[in-house]
């Protein structure tokens, strides 16, 4: 069993750490947003309607804007190196960090408020007069907030790993259903040329095997889009092996980056069913249309295949196919992924909709 190494687990570890970056937008609006939400509940709570409720409100938003976005800044420029330490070493590290940008933050305001006051010569009751007082009771609410923000954040970090985790079992679940149906047709098919063509049979096992090695491997959920092409062509050409020229494909798939990610096993069950629910049936045979375009954002993969009239009530076959690849697009991209069926004027039409997106490196690539 090979050891992974620490350097290129770094990136990974971050990402899973349980500290949200605080660097983000949302998370620096969420702050702003909580400061002044909890500096008006404070000073409803101290303060009736009136003049000095005002002022209540302004020095206490203002304190707890300062202090959330400074502790917000400083963890964030430590998230890295928190990400790389033990669980324990890290809550430990990130609540020492939040009491002491606290009580920087008091310290500050203090002494800015106490010479500020002395230049002036009187009192202006903004800022505190008393240091221990002021600071004491400042630090052990950072620390009782600060620990109970750490264990929310903990305890919400185990929850989207949980569910991640599921998601990705259930989408493993659902590809091991298909796996097993894809390899016997396709053994089924080489069975055929055993006898009648030999060195043909022979290729296309091996094809099949660089198949499964190379494409279908249990740890890759998403493949690049042109392996997933390399899938559906193989399986086109096991399925050309038994019915010759009834069977025609039209690829116009040109428009769609090669690298785009896409969940393995997607084209060829669909390939599968329109060769084995359309093509087939038709003495003459037909031509199977693959598609792929960008649109919005958006990958949009669709494959159309000629029906016999007669053989449209066996259309039912195709669910659990449809199923399986809608069931693993909702959980790959929940609510934004889409499969539509169109049936009409001897034509059956599968459409699929999800976010595009690249791998950020793929060996091989070319033109």
């Amino acid at each position: 069993m090979s050891t992974p190494s620490p350097a290129p687990d770094a990136a990974g570890d971050e990402r899973r750490f349980f500290l949200p970056d605080f660097c983000a937008a949302r998370a620096v609006l969420a702050i702003v947003l909580i400061a002044g939400l909890l500096g008006l509940v404070l000073a409803l709570a101290r303060q009736p309607l009136g003049g000095g409720f005002w002022t209540d409100l302004g020095r206490t938003s203002a304190f707890l804007l300062w202090t959330g976005l400074l502790c917000a800044g400083v963890l964030c420029r430590a998230r890295p190196r928190l990400a790389r330490m033990p669980l324990w070493k890290a809550s430990a590290v990130s609540l020492g960090l939040i009491v002491g940008t606290v009580a920087f933050v008091c310290e500050a305001v203090y002494l800015y408020g106490f010479y500020w006051e002395e230049r002036l010569g009187f009192h202006t009751g903004l800022f505190p007069t008393r240091h221990w007082s002021f600071l004491l009771p400042q630090l052990g609410i950072a620390l009782i907030v600060g620990a109970l923000a750490l264990r929310y954040f903990y305890v919400s970090s185990q929850w989207r790993q949980s569910v991640e985790f599921e998601a990705k079992a259930r989408v493993r679940a659902l590809q091991a259903r298909i796996r097993p149906h894809f390899l016997f047709n396709s053994l089924n098919a080489i069975a055929s040329l055993t006898r009648s063509d030999p060195a043909r049979a022979e290729e296309t096992i091996e094809d099949l095997a660089d198949l499964f090695r190379v494409s279908l491997s249990e740890g890759r959920a998403q493949i690049t889009l042109r392996e997933e092409l390399e899938v559906a062509r193989i399986y086109q050409r096991i399925e050309q092996l038994r019915l010759g020229e009834r069977l025609k494909v039209h690829w116009d798939v040109a428009g769609v980056p090669p690298q785009a990610l896409v969940p393995s096993l997607l084209l060829q069950p669909l390939l599968e069913n329109a060769v084995g629910h359309g093509i087939e049936p038709l003495p003459d045979g037909g031509t199977v249309t693959i598609r792929g375009r960008v649109e919005a954002g958006a990958l949009v993969l669709e494959v159309a295949n000629p029906v016999a009239p007669a053989a449209r009530s066996s259309r039912r076959g195709n669910r659990m196919a449809l199923d399986n690849i809608r069931q693993r697009l909702a959980l790959a991209f929940p609510g934004q992924s889409s499969v539509e069926v169109q049936e009409g004027e001897g034509t059956y039409r599968v459409r699929l909709r999800f976010p595009l997106a690249l791998a950020e490196s793929v060996a091989g690539d070319g033109p």
